[in-house]
C-alpha cells in the first residue's frame, strides 16, 4: 500500500507518494488543481494501490484547498480509502503563508494567526522526504483562516 500526499497551496501543485512513509514519487504541475488533479491521479491510480490520501488543509489558496478537498474526499469516498490532513505549515518549515495584502499567516504553538510584514518572507512548500502519515489529522474540513469580505 502506499499514501498520497497532495499540496494544492499555489503554484507548483505537488504530489507525494509515500511507501512506509518514505517519498518514492513526486509529481508537480502548473495547472490549476481543478485540471491536475484528476490528471495526476487518474496516472496513478493505474500504478499504486493506496491506503490514505492526505492533503494540506491551509492556510493558502483558497480554491486550491477547495478543490483539493473535493476531490480527495470523493475518492476516498468512492474508493474506500482512508483521508487524513495537516495544516499547511508542515510543507514549508512554518515560515509565515501569504494572506492578503501585508498580512501573513503565522503558527503559534497550535494557533494560526495573521501578522504583518513589511519585507516579503522567502519560502515555498515542499513534500518532506519522509512522513509519519498516522500523525496526520482525521478532521479534513479545509482552513482557510481570512473569513469571506462582504
Amino acid at each position: 500500500m502506499h499514501d498520497a500526499v497532495v499540496i494544492a497551496l499555489g503554484v507548483p501543485l505537488r504530489v507525494g507518494i509515500y511507501h512506509e512513509g518514505l517519498l518514492v514519487e513526486s509529481i508537480t504541475s502548473d495547472l490549476p488543481a481543478s485540471d491536475a488533479l484528476p490528471q495526476i491521479f487518474a496516472q496513478l491510480l493505474s500504478r499504486y494501490t493506496f491506503g490514505t490520501l492526505a492533503y494540506a488543509k491551509g492556510p493558502g489558496s483558497f480554491m486550491g484547498i477547495k478543490v483539493a478537498y473535493l476531490f480527495l474526499k470523493t475518492l476516498s469516498i468512492v474508493k474506500g480509502y482512508r483521508f487524513v490532513a495537516t495544516d499547511a505549515f508542515f510543507f514549508n518549515e512554518k515560515r509565515p503563508i501569504k494572506a492578503v495584502g501585508k498580512l501573513y499567516f503565522v503558527k503559534n504553538a497550535d494557533t494560526i494567526e495573521t501578522r504583518a510584514f513589511d519585507e516579503v518572507p522567502q519560502g515555498g512548500f515542499s513534500l518532506p522526504g519522509q512522513i509519519r502519515i498516522d500523525e496526520f489529522d482525521v478532521d479534513t474540513l479545509p482552513f482557510y483562516g481570512i473569513g469571506a469580505v462582504g
